[in-house]
């Protein structure tokens, strides 16, 4: 294998973990531009990834073909986890309960109902059945430069589609009247009610939005990585894209990168173990890479990155 093709499959790599990041960032992002803290994100792609693998299991059980049930399993995803989501809105909006704790019930009452569910829905088992996965797509002609064309342009579905949604929330966010409005809450919600924007409207937007893209997040990882689900299916990947979102200045492109680049760090982990050098070193210190990254990437950025507002603040009409 040559230099070309390992940098190629680096950077395809890099791309397959950063595709489900990206997700949960983009939801995160949404819902703290609303002026919620969303600590829930590891909780909501929990419920994403366990929903994705049983949609697709009884999809496939219903004669549906792979791939038709894998898409069957990413749709079940987004709405299940946005059930997570909307029990996060209630709690935080329409009953001001503390942001942070509620998102740490979140991540520990989505764990928890999903093995549950797992242990009766596939009798008493630790995890789901195998799903069939998506399969990786390739653009013609573009797909065949060296280098990019396999790190860039041979990917799965849901990797176009996120790249996609990067640059659709970035235009919603900063070009359209709801991104106005839903970033006017998030930073004087106040204000915005007295110019008749419904503050609770949009943060229930908000934070339901994060659901949805937090489940992607979560089903992505099933049906591209693991093709089950069980207890550490996702194992800090909610709390890796919190802090991008962090990283990135709370803006989707920035998010989007920082995404990537903890991506980079989980697949420079498997590439690493490759080569003869690595087996003097404890495979645990792979593991703990990205988490170690991510520490050292907030300790240097929080300090410059400026959050919404008004985030974590429980509006009150009566005291605006």
């Amino acid at each position: 294998m040559n230099v070309i093709e390992v940098l190629g499959q680096l950077m395809n790599t890099t791309l397959v973990f950063s595709t489900a990041l990206i997700f949960a960032a983009l939801g995160g992002l949404l819902s703290e531009r609303s002026g919620v803290v969303n600590i829930g994100l590891e909780g909501l792609m929990t419920a994403g990834a366990f929903a994705a693998a049983v949609g697709a299991d009884y999809a496939a059980r219903g004669g549906m073909s792979g791939i038709a049930s894998a898409w069957v399993g990413l749709v079940t995803a987004m709405i299940f986890a946005t059930v997570f989501a909307l029990l996060h809105a209630v709690a935080t909006i329409t009953f001001k309960a503390n942001q942070v704790v509620v998102g740490t019930v979140i991540n520990f009452l989505a764990l928890g109902f999903s093995l549950y569910m797992v242990k009766n829905l596939y009798e008493g088992a630790g995890e789901t059945a195998t799903v069939e996965l998506f399969s990786k797509f390739q653009i013609p002609f573009l797909s065949d430069i060296p280098l990019i064309g396999e790190g860039l342009f041979t990917a799965y579905p849901t990797t176009y589609l996120c790249l996609i949604l990067v640059f659709v929330v970035w235009y919603v966010l900063f070009k359209t009247p709801f991104g106005l409005r839903l970033r006017a809450v998030g930073e004087h919600p106040g204000s915005a009610d007295t110019v008749g924007i419904s503050v609770k409207k949009y943060r229930y937007i908000g934070v339901l939005l994060s659901g949805v893209f937090a489940g992607l997040g979560g089903a992505t990882i099933t049906l591209t990585t693991t093709s089950t689900f069980s207890h550490n299916t996702i194992s800090g990947q909610g709390f890796i894209a919190l802090a991008a979102v962090i990283f990135g200045k709370w803006h989707p492109l920035g998010a989007a990168g920082a995404a990537i680049f903890f991506g980079f760090a989980q697949s420079l982990r498997n590439f690493a173990q490759l080569f003869e050098f690595s087996q003097q070193i404890p495979q645990e210190f792979f593991y703990m890479l990205p988490y170690v990254l991510t520490l050292l990437v907030l300790a240097a950025a929080v300090g410059r990155s400026r959050a919404p507002g008004a985030l974590g603040e429980p509006y009150d009409p009566g005291k605006r």
